[in-house]
């Protein structure tokens, strides 16, 4: 490996000091043949043929009016003979209602019945700071009373605990799901070749579009809501239970065989246990997912941080709003960090059963005494009224300052970045015929996987064509290219900057990860409050939220080139240009594909979430869906969305593997 690389530095830079600028110029002129082709080849289809310039309506295949069909027969007529279908689901609801109603009653309504109160917030706030100091010590200890404190101080921990007490019963019923499919599937490897393509469609598929059909079988409200999260949620579980199962020794599966283990034993004793840290990052995952899913899933009746938010948005409520975002954020850091401190916590180090034993004893006798004290004290039950804090008028002023200070500089550059850069790239997109843009994707295709993956992606390029989205998947298309190559050249900027400087890097990825917990609703608030809605907005808020993999996967993939390489490429001769150009850049190369990969995913998501800052795109689509009921349409929208994210997925990872294998970093 540190062979090829050398050898491309010293032929880059020993013999012909111009080799770079010689490339770029032809690369360049590449480039320039390629664009002048498909310019000339839309011109000649727009002129000759008016199916190129518009396809159409009667070769549409109604597909969104059929799903629709179908999900209103099966959610109003489908019959079972013994029960209706939509008789089942309510029977499902019902059934899910009853872990709701605990989890509610615990830890918001009390249990009227009984009669009980809820847990005070001391109790609560103590239980979490004692989660904490066991499996993180007294730094997130501290971490997570803060963040209790906080939702207690600023008056929101009701609507924090209407969150809090869906996403109690959400990530067990997601967990549980996942494991057992990614059991099944890790036995049945010809299964899960059928399903992984499922799982792709359903992880590129933003969240949106999970709400329509619950909406038409399910209803309305917090059962909805859950089963809609579940739905979202699981297929990461999935994928990590099978990475974990599959990452355990055959040694160690060899050593359980031969001590008389049954395959029970196998998984419970073995398999898992050893699968632990991969699995409670899977755990992690769904956790962070299942939050973000809970606020979006406030549009269906989910109560909580999300519904308060979503009102606070639709008055222009921004000072209100971005308090609540905040609060979304800190409940986010707060189980992020104790599921994460949960994968990493070893129960086998020396002295730890002493050390839990005093600490759960320590925890249990102060929540006992809080619980019991609290309905003699309303001050330890309920956090008083008259000491709560706002910043609400701070923000709302704050935001009347910018809109009498800066908007006249902001509308500005908002009309140039309008007049000169986006609608010109929007207006090129939706010019180009159909029959150009599948004919280039197919072509990116071969070139770079040959002809089944040309195949594969130019049947999902014509996706969006044949059931009638091609507009508002050109549009979406435009959104996310510009948001992207922004996140690209702002992550590469930064994520090399990082890999220069240890302290530099543990600031940044501190910034990341806080970033991370972010639910995607909470970054339109500023972008609202600084260019209103429309495309720059909402452009803003996807680089925003996109941009973060790609600064992380930057600086790991530099950081992990080694330092006997860079020695090498320097004895040689190189210049630090060089060095980055030539070895460092190509041997980071499959990090930084996936951060692109990764930014492109986050960007569609956040694209779908747009549509709440007045996009013309598929997000909008999907939320006219919503509103109207049209569940085909709303389906078919998101798959046309996940479609470009499988596009880019597959021809990015099969270019970097094979550019991988070029520069002999495989094997």
């Amino acid at each position: 490996m540190t062979t090829v690389n050398t050898n491309a530095a010293r032929s880059s830079g020993g013999a012909s000091g111009n080799s770079l600028p010689y490339a770029m110029g032809l690369r360049c002129m590449h480039l320039a043949l390629a664009a002048a082709a498909v310019i000339a080849a839309g011109y000649l289809m727009n002129t000759l043929f008016a199916w190129a310039r518009e396809y159409p309506e009667s070769w549409v295949m109604p597909l969104s009016r059929y799903i629709s069909a179908f999900f209103d027969w099966l959610g109003y007529e489908a019959d079972f003979g013994l029960f209706t279908f939509r008789e089942l689901t309510r029977a499902v609801s019902q059934v899910l209602e009853w872990p709701l109603a605990f989890t509610e009653g615990l830890l918001v309504s009390g249990f009227g019945g009984v009669p009980l109160l809820p847990l005070p917030w001391v109790t609560v706030t103590l239980i979490f700071s004692t989660a904490g100091l066991l499996l993180g010590g007294w730094r997130l200890a501290a971490i997570l009373l803060g963040c209790f404190a906080f939702l207690a101080v600023f008056g929101v921990w009701e609507p924090a605990m209407d969150t809090f007490s869906l996403v109690l019963v959400i990530v067990p019923f997601a967990a549980l799901l996942g494991i057992a499919a990614g059991v099944v599937l890790a036995g049945a490897p010809r299964l899960e070749r059928v399903l992984s393509p499922v799982l792709d469609v359903m992880q590129s598929t933003p969240h949106f579009a999970y709400l329509a059909p619950i909406v038409v079988l399910f209803g309305f409200g917090q059962v909805p809501a859950l089963i809609a999260t579940v739905i979202f949620a699981a297929p990461p579980m999935i994928r990590c239970t099978l990475v974990g199962l599959r990452s355990v020794p055959p040694e160690l599966i060899e050593c359980g065989r031969m001590a008389g283990c049954t395959k029970w034993q196998l998984l419970a004793k073995v398999r898992f246990p050893a699968a632990a840290a991969t699995l409670l990052l899977g755990l992690n995952q769904v956790i962070m997912q299942t939050l973000a899913m809970v606020v979006i899933a406030s549009l269906i009746g989910a109560s909580g941080l999300g519904h308060n938010l979503l009102i606070a948005l639709n008055s222009l409520k921004l000072g209100t709003a971005l308090e609540l975002g905040v609060a979304i954020v800190v409940l986010a850091v707060a189980l992020d960090r104790l599921s994460l401190a949960a994968s990493r916590y070893d129960p086998y180090k020396r002295g730890e059963q002493t050390r839990r034993r005093g600490i759960l004893l320590l925890g249990v006798g102060l929540c006992a005494a809080t619980a019991a004290a609290a309905p003699f004290a309303e001050g330890l039950h309920r956090y008083p009224a008259a000491y709560t804090v706002t910043s609400a008028p701070f923000w709302d002023a704050v935001v009347i300052y910018v809109s009498d200070e800066w908007y006249d500089g902001l509308q500005a550059f908002k009309n140039v970045l309008l007049s000169y850069v986006l609608i010109p790239s929007r207006n090129a997109l939706l010019w180009l015929p159909w029959p150009v843009v599948i004919a280039l994707v197919g072509l990116t295709g071969y070139r770079v996987g040959g002809r089944k993956l040309a195949a594969t992606v130019a049947a999902l390029a014509a996706f969006p064509l044949v059931t009638g989205f091609w507009v508002p998947t050109m549009i979406t298309l435009y959104m996310i290219a510009m948001a992207v190559a922004v996140s690209i050249v702002i992550g590469l900027t930064v994520g090399l900057l990082a890999s220069r400087s240890e302290r530099l890097s543990g600031f940044i990825l501190l910034i990341c990860d806080t970033l991370q917990t972010f639910p995607s609703f909470v970054y339109l608030i500023p972008v609202v409050m600084l260019f209103k809605v429309g495309d720059v907005a909402a452009i803003t808020a996807v680089i925003a939220y996109a941009t973060v993999p790609m600064i992380r996967y930057t600086n790991l993939g530099l950081r992990r080139v080694s330092a006997q390489t860079k020695e090498a490429a320097e004895a040689i001769g190189c210049t630090r240009r060089q060095l980055l150009w030539k070895v460092e850049l190509p041997l980071a190369l499959p990090e930084i594909m996936l951060g692109i990969n990764q930014t492109i995913m986050m960007g569609l998501f956040m694209v779908a979430i747009a549509a709440l800052v007045g996009t013309k795109d598929l997000g909008q689509q999907i939320a006219r869906a919503l509103s109207d009921g049209d569940t085909g349409r709303g389906l078919i929208a998101g798959l046309c969305i996940a479609s470009l994210g499988i596009i880019a997925d597959r021809i990015l990872r099969t270019w970097s593997r094979k550019r991988s294998e070029a520069l002999g970093l495989t094997g």
